[in-house]
């Protein structure tokens, strides 16, 4: 296997890029205790769901955070600024109920819990932050205080 990508074309499989086609799995193959299939399982479900994707952009009017939380109901979610001006978002996902006779061939999906934080600037207006949340989006806005520009007196000169 190459750790190049071909550039003619050939389909990519490598560990170092994150648009590989396949993902290298260090455990595929090997036989885990159970206790350890759980550990290892339970370490990657809490570590795949704490990077939850969050953009941030500024309007002239306000600051604007979109998180994808594909799955998650508004109730499992929370939104809150801290002292200080610090915005924090944080949740969890719940792992699926195993039924003793389901058997399972792939779990991608992640659950566990996500908080991410970030330092708002002074010109945030903290009381007035809004959060919405419609097809797995959540959508946080912080308005910002309108800039007073500087008075400008014109002076007559005399003479």
């Amino acid at each position: 296997m190459s750790l190049i990508p071909s550039i003619f074309g050939g389909r990519r499989s490598n560990i170092f890029d994150p648009f590989s086609l396949h993902m290298w799995d260090p455990f595929e193959g090997f036989p885990l205790s159970s206790n350890l299939a759980n550990v290892t399982s339970s370490a990657r479900e809490t570590s795949a769901f704490a990077n939850a994707r969050i953009d941030w952009k500024e309007t002239p009017e306000a600051h604007v955070f979109k998180a994808d939380l594909p799955g998650l109901k508004k109730e499992e979610v929370k939104v809150e600024v801290e002292e200080g001006k610090v915005l924090q978002i944080s949740g969890e996902r719940s792992k699926e109920q195993e039924e003793k006779n389901d058997q399972w061939h792939r779990v991608e999906r992640s659950s566990g819990k996500f908080l991410r934080r970030f330092r708002l600037p002074e010109n945030a207006k903290i009381d007035q932050v809004k959060a919405s949340m419609e097809n797995g989006v959540l959508t946080v806005t912080v308005p910002k205080e309108q800039v007073k520009k500087p008075e400008v007196k014109a002076i007559e000169i005399s003479g």
